[in-house]
């Protein structure tokens, strides 16, 4: 994951092609394998892990020679580091709330609030922009949201917009760090940036689409926020954990000093990871086995299977028919059309798998590409429930707290939100690529 840029075998390779199935019939194997895997995802049946349809996927498309097993492995050694990296993420999200980040962050926003939905709203959009970007979106989706659903109903105001909030910020909030997001970690590998390049360059799109989100939800749920709310009861506020708060500044503080003397950023990761997961082992609040559970193995193996899976699609066609009709250049027509692309495509078939597939394509045409991609495939999933991994979760945690998602409204808001959110971020992309 440092900063060379690691070359994709070529998808049309003659020497691929002799250890592959290489037909019509292996096409057809990695797509029906690819769709398999994503339904398991969708549906989770009987609430089981997603690497139970993603593990045994993987291993027939290297069975029956979809993808051939040089592939397989390195596709496994180029996630491998994004998948360390992401189990240290959640491990610190995690262990950051055992300390209780999250509840004094909870206290903050309804004191700041005193009784105003709007201003409630205000508190949600700028917490969950931080908590995104610094501790990821799981973060946010996970541990923010009940959070969020506690703190209205203590304020008395309606939830639905703060609830909203979370799951679309969770996506596009996720814009601004390498360690915000699986697709950012993906991007960042294969962009050759370093942390504080890659930051300076995603501020503004990050700033850009945050607005519009903002604006938009301000303007779509305003009979929610003019409901008004009974004045909070005063109760003892939490102390703030200095103890997290301090780990996560220096682990932020490593990515950088790490990045700027080419060591992996995952190594400050790691080093965050263990200061808190060891401090809850020695206090007695945390096991080995919760701290092995925090780090969501099953996902992990879930997302190297994945990855092995989308591969085989690239490999048996896919590839080189996107060599085609990806936007050449970094001018900015090419650089909206290469994010509506992506947008789209994580739509239909989620925005990990669409990352997957277009990056090896869009790395050739430079870090532009690789950027708007990215803006995409982050933005892009507020569009459906089925475009990101977070959504899906999100809408799980709502089922649990007993408040349904209305699908219509959903879209709507998506459909109001995305295009604007999107064209703004790649405006500032362009605008920031110009400049720096």
């Amino acid at each position: 994951m440092g900063h060379h840029r690691s070359r994709p075998i070529d998808p049309v390779d003659p020497v691929a092609e002799d250890r592959a199935l290489n037909t019509p019939l292996a096409e057809a194997l990695s797509v029906v394998l690819l769709v398999a895997v994503l339904a398991g995802a969708v549906v989770r049946p009987f609430g089981l892990p997603e690497a139970v349809t993603a593990v045994p996927a993987a291993g027939i498309a290297v069975a029956t020679g979809a993808i051939s097993l040089d592939h397989a492995r390195a596709e496994a050694e180029r996630l491998g580091p994004v998948v360390g990296f992401l189990a240290a993420v959640l491990v610190m999200a995690h262990f950051c709330d055992v300390e209780g980040l999250f509840r004094a962050c909870g206290a903050w926003m309804a004191r700041w609030a005193a009784g105003r939905p709007r201003r409630l709203l205000t508190a949600v959009f700028a917490l969950a922009s931080v908590i995104t970007a610094v501790l990821s979106l799981d973060a946010t989706v996970v541990l923010l949201t009940p959070v969020v659903f506690a703190t209205a109903a203590r304020m008395g105001a309606r939830p639905k917009p703060h609830v909203y909030a979370c799951t679309h910020l969770s996506n596009t909030a996720s814009l601004l760090l390498p360690v915000s997001n699986l697709t950012n970690l993906l991007a960042f590998a294969a962009s050759g940036l370093s942390f504080t390049r890659f930051v300076a360059l995603m501020a503004l799109p990050w700033l850009a689409a945050i607005g519009v989100e903002y604006v938009v939800l301000r303007r779509f749920f305003a009979r929610d926020l003019a409901a008004a709310a009974p004045p909070p009861n005063p109760a003892e506020a939490p102390r703030l954990p200095l103890f997290a708060l301090v780990t996560v500044v220096c682990t932020l503080a490593g990515f950088v000093v790490a990045s700027a003397l080419g060591v992996e950023p995952a190594w400050a990761a790691l080093a965050g990871a263990l200061t808190l997961a060891g401090r809850a082992l020695i206090c007695r609040r945390a096991t080995v086995r919760t701290v092995v559970k925090a780090a969501a193995p099953a996902f992990l193996a879930f997302v190297l299977s994945l990855g092995v899976v989308v591969r085989a699609v690239v490999d048996n066609g896919l590839g080189s028919a996107l060599r085609h009709v990806l936007p050449d250049g970094t001018g900015l027509p090419a650089l909206l059309a290469l994010a509506a692309l992506a947008a789209v495509l994580a739509n239909l078939i989620n925005n990990l798998p669409a990352v997957l597939v277009l990056l090896p394509p869009a790395a050739s045409s430079g870090v532009g590409a690789v950027l708007a991609v990215l803006l995409g495939v982050n933005i892009g999933p507020n569009l459906t429930y089925a475009g990101s991994l977070a959504t899906l979760l999100w809408r799980r945690i709502l089922h649990r707290h007993g408040h349904g998602v209305d699908l219509r409204e959903f879209t709507a808001l998506g459909l109001l939100v995305v295009p604007g959110a999107l064209a703004a971020a790649v405006v500032a992309l362009w605008g920031a690529l110009r400049v720096l």
